[in-house]
């Protein structure tokens, strides 16, 4: 039996279309929900598993876990990730403002709502240019560090409902962003709908999202976590918009998250003109098989195969005396961690500058984490990038590993070891 055939096609409704033909895409076992931390006090205490099973539907090409966990117990008052601790990802959220401040001829007289708007890292700089701002975040802790920034923010998830009584006491927005949260949502056609309630007439949207052909291309099981529902192809989104009212006009493809989409839309029948981007993307997924189930069959052996890979070298490095450390503790790395089967047997102990996951174990792994400088107090021979997707920051912040001799391991798309710092790409 093939790793494609070792799990049963349930029987569920597309999330989007409401299709009930779907096919198995990937199939990364029973783990833990990936943004959680163990506390000390509970280290021998059991956790909770859940399946981390994707499929694909072959109606509208939606890539979706399986219905088996509810938004409000991925996103709690306590979420720990906070995405200011980024450097690069506050930068890239600065240079997107100063360019739509622009773009759009955003004031004083102009609202900018943003969706899962975490600690504030990319409203704050609506700041100088004196521009009005909104916040809608889920999660009380980040919400509150927004809110301790002076930024106005409001705690609920986000739909239509919600949408509607934002719009009925802020006013409708001129822009409306979501980074990162389009693939977080359950209810992805709610979702969109509420941005078609809260928009201007004239107003523009935009999201990014990683890019379902950079995960199938590059072997990236490891964004497969519980946070995500849902997984993005061009066409999926676009198929989603059409069904809500809303219209892509642009899209552009970015670096970050190993590679991503921004899309823009507007209100269908709106008046901003079509792009050649879009048919020029759409037309790129056509021709990368986006539009055939066997793509997404295969995809299946494609992790497993990466899966053998890390443990290979991790197996091979231990027998030969070396000592390996992590760098992170992100969503991913704790599904590559679980995926592969990888404890303290592989890698001593790993590190994160956000103080909320310091002196903590990781989920299902027990690898205890660290303030980042354990890595100068241990000094591993391989520091083992975990959010790989920031390895030029990381890099930069930890290039004197090189005093003793240490080296930086990226896990995807396959293992890949760096005796020097690589130059950041930087993009608006």
């Amino acid at each position: 039996m093939n790793s494609t055939e070792a799990f049963r096609v349930p029987s569920f409704a597309c999330r989007h279309c409401g299709a009930t033909v779907v096919l198995p895409f990937a199939d990364l076992g029973m783990t833990p929900l990936c943004q959680t931390q163990i506390a000390p006090e509970d280290f021998d205490k059991p956790e909770r598993y859940f399946p981390l099973q994707a499929y694909v539907c072959t109606q509208c090409w939606l890539v979706q876990l399986r219905d088996c966990i509810s938004s409000g117990d991925v996103f709690t008052e306590n979420y720990p990730y906070f995405s200011s601790y980024s450097s690069s990802w506050v930068q890239h959220a600065k240079c997107y403002v100063d360019r739509m401040v622009g773009q759009l001829g955003l004031s004083a007289s102009s609202l900018v709502v943003e969706l899962a708007s975490n600690d504030g890292y990319l409203l704050q700089h609506f700041a100088p240019h004196a521009v009005p701002v909104l916040g809608v975040e889920p999660s009380r802790s980040v919400a509150e560090a927004a809110q301790r920034k002076g930024i106005r923010t409001e705690t609920c998830f986000f739909g239509r409902d919600t949408a509607r009584a934002l719009r009925d006491v802020y006013g409708a927005a001129d822009l409306v962003v979501g980074n990162n949260v389009l693939a977080h949502v359950p209810d992805i056609n709610d979702f969109v709908a509420g941005v078609k309630e809260v928009l201007t007439p004239g107003g523009t949207v935009t999201f990014e999202f990683p890019h379902l052909l950079n995960l199938i291309r590059f072997n990236q099981f490891d964004t497969i976590y519980h946070e995500h529902f849902s997984y993005l192809s061009l066409h999926a989104v676009q198929a989603v918009f059409r069904t809500a009212g809303l219209a892509l006009y642009d899209v552009e493809e970015l670096s970050t998250h190993g590679g991503s989409l921004r899309v823009f839309g507007q209100h269908a029948g709106g008046v901003l003109p079509l792009s050649h981007a879009v048919a020029a993307l759409l037309e790129k997924e056509r021709i990368a098989g986006m539009l055939d189930g066997h793509v997404y069959a295969r995809f299946a052996e494609q992790a497993c195969a990466s899966k053998r890979d890390i443990l290979s070298f991790l197996i091979d490095a231990r027998r030969r005396g070396k000592r390996v450390a992590g760098y992170g503790a992100p969503g991913k790395g704790n599904t590559l961690l679980n995926f592969c089967g990888i404890g303290t047997d592989l890698i001593d102990f790993t590190v994160d500058a956000n103080p909320a996951k310091q002196h903590t174990f990781a989920p299902g792994s027990r690898i205890p984490i660290y303030p980042p400088a354990h890595v100068r107090s241990m000094k591993p021979d391989y520091l083992f990038i975990l959010p790989w997707n920031l390895k030029e920051e990381i890099m930069a912040q930890t290039a004197y590993i090189r005093e003793w001799g240490g080296q930086w391991v990226t896990p995807i798309p396959e293992p890949r070891v760096w005796t020097e710092p690589v130059a950041p790409v930087q993009e608006g």
